[in-house]
């Protein structure tokens, strides 16, 4: 009888081990951050944040992983590997917004909860992410506008440059800059080509199109800048043209001139220190910034709470800092 209930007791026993590990386990998360290339600077900062949030946040490991350099393909593939590895949740800022989506939805059928962060998905597929976490695109787009304006208020003409053709927060952005330039709202992203509404008139052969390509980037602003030497404006919807430091100061250079007098106006996304720099040599006239730290930092709690079933507010925003010149000193907020 004695044995029999040891025996019962030692069984019980490693019941409870055995139930115990298992919640450990559960509470041990691998979450993915996904960017759109692990070659840019602004995604490094999101790598930060993640990692941050990781040391503080016991049992959620931040995994990032994205494509090297800026491929769509190769983003849907490290996706389609991370449902197949069965990671606990992903974050991703889509290159390809339709492609994107129809991975996360692959990832949400095999029960892995999904986000987006920096670039969020189209507006008929925003179901199938849980949340976005990042800046609202389109009001990046309105910050830039509104620098070109204060300097050239009678309008003039636009270089627009963008990211990928098929990336949604770069259309948005788009959006954002015709609409206050032009006065105008249009339906939908990228918006009307300025065709001389409220004096602005976009150039023949742009916007320009990077693939988040900074060689690629300052190449395109050099022969701009040389074909138009009348040119008023020149607008960046990201960091691409910059963070390049060496080249973009050698590209610029012969037009400082320009700059200082304000016969051209250039006024770029992102508040990278490289950047910020440049602001306060007199390269550039304004740098409209987001917090990338932030988003890979949120991310991590975020994607913690829907693993654990919680409900999440849509969207998050991070918010913005507008820098000139005269403010380069003290525009930036703290990060996390």
């Amino acid at each position: 009888m004695m044995k029999q209930l040891r025996c019962a007791l030692l069984t019980g026993a490693a019941i409870l081990m055995a139930t115990g590990v298992t919640a450990l386990a559960q509470d041990n998360y691998r979450f993915a951050l996904v960017p759109k290339a692990m070659n840019n600077p602004f995604f490094d900062l999101a790598r930060d944040g993640c990692k941050a949030a990781e040391a503080e946040m016991e049992g959620v490991e931040c995994y990032y992983i994205g494509p090297s350099e800026h491929t769509e393909q190769e983003q849907i593939q490290i996706i389609q590997d991370l449902i197949t590895q069965g990671v606990d949740g992903i974050a991703v800022s889509p290159s390809n917004a339709p492609a994107a989506a129809r991975a996360l939805k692959a990832a949400n059928d095999a029960g892995i909860p999904t986000m987006t962060w920096d670039a969020d998905l189209l507006e008929q597929d925003k179901e199938v992410r849980a949340t976005y976490v990042g800046t609202r695109n389109y009001d990046i787009g309105v910050n830039l506008a509104k620098l070109a304006q204060e300097m050239k208020p009678e309008g003039g003409s636009i270089c627009l440059q963008s990211g990928g053709a098929a990336a949604a927060n770069h259309n948005e952005r788009l959006q954002g800059i015709r609409d206050t330039l032009s006065g105008e709202e249009s339906a939908q992203p990228p918006g009307e080509r300025l065709a001389g509404a409220n004096g602005w008139t976009e150039v023949d052969g742009c916007p320009l199109f990077t693939d988040d390509d900074s060689a690629k980037a300052i190449q395109q602003m050099s022969d701009i800048l040389n074909r138009y030497q009348d040119l008023d404006a020149f607008i960046s919807t990201g960091a691409f043209t910059q963070w390049s430091d060496n080249a973009y100061r050698q590209a610029i250079q012969p037009y400082k001139e320009k700059l200082d007098s304000g016969e051209l106006v250039v006024v770029v996304a992102d508040t990278l220190p490289m950047q910020m720099q440049q602001l306060k040599d007199g390269l550039s006239h304004g740098q409209v910034g987001q917090r990338p730290y932030d988003m890979g930092y949120k991310s991590m709690q975020i994607l913690k709470d829907l693993a654990e079933d919680k409900s999440v507010e849509d969207p998050i925003y991070t918010g913005l800092d507008v820098c000139t010149q005269e403010n380069a000193d003290t525009c930036l907020a703290q990060s996390q």
